[in-house]
């Protein structure tokens, strides 16, 4: 038993095996840095000049790929918190769908945004998660953007944003958690139902 132990412990300390981690963890790296530097240079192609305007095709592409990335089940989960785990499977689709309307339409309430000269400072990896810590500056302003990342069937997608120390998910449950306590989950969702149509 003590050598099977052992050899274990060997084996899972190894040079060999560090070294492989170190190579898979290299390749998802430079497998994130890549998605998300094409996706920045796709929306700014799109973009074009400032003052640029529109057309509802154009829009609609924008839409998607900034939002494409994004795991909206995942982040809505978060930002309701426990209580995602409370209510009913419809409740939950319904919330989700209204989310995700919401916060893609948002998206599209300052492009300019998304012309931002982006520095990927740093990229974390650690068993099919990611924190990519990047600066965005636009007319001389400098913006801290974190990605919080995980990677499901194969591909990576963002569960969160943080904006200068501020997450996306978490302001969001602030928000939403002062809604239920004070009025109810029907009252959040009923809110939410008509924000969503105003999109």
């Amino acid at each position: 038993m003590k050598t099977i132990i052992i050899f274990t412990v060997m084996l899972l300390f190894s040079p060999g095996l560090i070294a492989i981690q170190s190579a898979s963890e290299e390749a998802e790296k430079e497998e994130i840095l890549t998605l998300l530097k094409e996706r920045d240079e796709e929306i700014k192609e799109l973009l074009g000049p400032k003052d640029t305007e529109y057309t509802d095709e154009q829009r609609d592409r924008l839409r998607s790929m900034i939002n494409d990335i994004i795991d909206f089940e995942t982040m809505a989960s978060r930002a309701l918190g426990n209580k995602f785990d409370e209510i009913s499977q419809s409740e939950r689709e319904e919330f989700v769908s209204l989310f995700s309307t919401i916060v893609r339409d948002q998206s599209l309430n300052r492009l300019d945004i998304y012309r931002a000269e982006v520095t990927y400072e740093d990229i974390e990896v650690d068993n099919g998660s990611a924190r990519v810590h990047t600066i965005a500056q636009l007319d001389n302003v400098r913006t801290a953007v974190d990605y919080t990342m995980e990677k499901k069937n194969s591909e990576w997608f963002i569960t969160d944003m943080t904006i200068n120390d501020v997450s996306t998910s978490q302001s969001y449950n602030r928000q939403f958690s002062s809604i239920i306590r004070q009025h109810g989950f029907d009252t959040l969702l009923d809110r939410l139902r008509r924000r969503a149509e105003r999109t």
